[in-house]
């Protein structure tokens, strides 16, 4: 996926550089020519030696520690590079790169580099949240640079949230997609739901689906890797979070009616993969509801129809649908197309073998406004997400919203 790319990776003084060596075994197994240039507070946490071994190059550290030959060290990893990856990326090397500081080896080479430059963040939630730090990242990515969303979970430092560097493996993804010709999406917004909601009873139990997350995850990465910013509310699902995108966690119906309301208006293009809860029991019990010696039974309301009110408020934007059915697939897909104002229907009768939740394929059926029918054979999810973008990309001349 990466043969003949010359990466430079770039790592700062903060406890996730312990991945770092797994991340550039995973380049390296990929093809990729990888040189490492450490600050010397990173080296605190690991090894140049380490890292020299692994990545096959040598590992530059200081800034005017001789270069064994005639190149200007910093201008030649620069000229060299097709990709910079920042990892971790903390706030002190974030802020200096924003400010325009070039005091050492690394933020030199980025300051000189013509490559994209991609950074990791890594750090203290409180310090991912600080609102000079996300200015600084708002003003670096005006100028081009791109950001990973760091994951969220229990961080080295005790505390929970977000701060966490994502798993190797995403991190790869997105620099292979970094690395995708196809770039059809530059400069469009997708909003993209994904998985399923939950809809409490009490504190102990709720309603939710099936549903798995994988295909609207699927479409969040293909997105990124084709050039879109992607915004992704998801419903509670395990899976890693697509290296790349803006993601909004929620749990019920309401609170991912809530995000798209509040960021729906960014979007060009929004695909609602979402396997959201029609109704939702009326009365929550605050307390658990105990066992008795008769029956139980719960009174539901609807929720809002999500789907529907941006049909109804999209104007220019295209909105993509899904339809999950059991019985009369094309006949209920049609219907919902125009009872939503869809541009595009992706429909799957989850009986059959091979389509549905939590497989890694599917089966579908794309329902245009014009009453054409396509029906790919089953593929991939991943594979599907590209398909189904494809078909996105004829909807509308992209080039001329841009």
């Amino acid at each position: 996926m990466l043969v003949g790319k010359c990466i430079v990776v770039g790592v700062t003084g903060g406890i996730a550089a312990y991945k770092v060596p797994d991340l550039v075994s995973k380049m390296v197994g990929a093809g990729a020519d990888v040189h490492v240039v450490m600050t010397e507070s990173a080296t605190a946490f690991i090894t140049p030696l380490t890292l020299q071994t692994i990545s096959r190059n040598p590992v530059s550290v200081r800034m005017f520690d001789p270069p064994g030959t005639w190149e200007v060290r910093h201008v030649s990893l620069a000229d060299r590079a097709d990709l910079v990856v920042v990892v971790p990326a903390t706030a002190n090397i974030i802020g200096k790169v924003s400010a325009g500081i070039a005091d050492d080896l690394l933020s030199t080479a980025i300051m000189a580099a013509k490559a994209p430059v991609l950074f990791v963040p890594a750090m203290n939630v409180h310090m991912w949240e600080n609102p000079i730090l996300q200015n600084n990242i708002d003003r670096l990515r005006s100028f081009g640079y791109t950001f990973m969303e760091p994951a969220a979970g229990r961080l080295a430092c005790g505390y929970e949230g977000r701060g966490r560097l994502p798993e190797t493996e995403s991190i790869l993804e997105l620099i292979c997609g970094l690395f995708n010709e196809k770039k059809d999406f530059a400069g469009t917004t997708f909003l993209i739901t994904a998985g399923p909601t939950r809809e409490p009873i009490d504190p102990v139990r709720f309603i939710t689906n099936r549903s798995t997350g994988k295909m609207g995850y699927g479409l969040a990465e293909a997105a990124v890797q084709r050039g879109a910013e992607v915004i992704l509310v998801s419903g509670p699902v395990s899976i890693p979070v697509p290296g790349g995108v803006t993601l909004f966690s929620v749990e019920t119906a309401a609170e991912m009616f809530d995000v798209v309301f509040e960021n729906s208006h960014k979007a060009d293009v929004i695909i609602k993969a979402a396997a959201v809860a029609d109704y939702r029991p009326k009365h929550y019990s605050s307390s658990k509801i105990k066992k008795g010696t008769g029956d139980l039974s719960l009174e539901f309301e609807r929720t809002t129809d999500i789907l529907k009110y941006l049909g109804e408020n999209k104007g220019e934007q295209v909105l993509i649908g899904f339809a999950a059915e059991t019985d009369d697939l094309l006949k209920n897909a049609a219907a919902k197309m125009q009872k939503k104002n869809l541009d595009l229907v992706v429909a799957n009768d989850i009986t059959v073998p091979g389509a549905g939740f939590g497989t890694d394929t599917n089966i579908i059926k794309l329902i245009y406004r014009d009453g054409r029918i396509e029906e790919p054979e089953r593929l991939p999810k991943r594979e599907l997400a590209h398909l189904i973008l494809d078909r996105i990309a004829g909807l509308t001349d992209f080039s001329i919203r841009r």
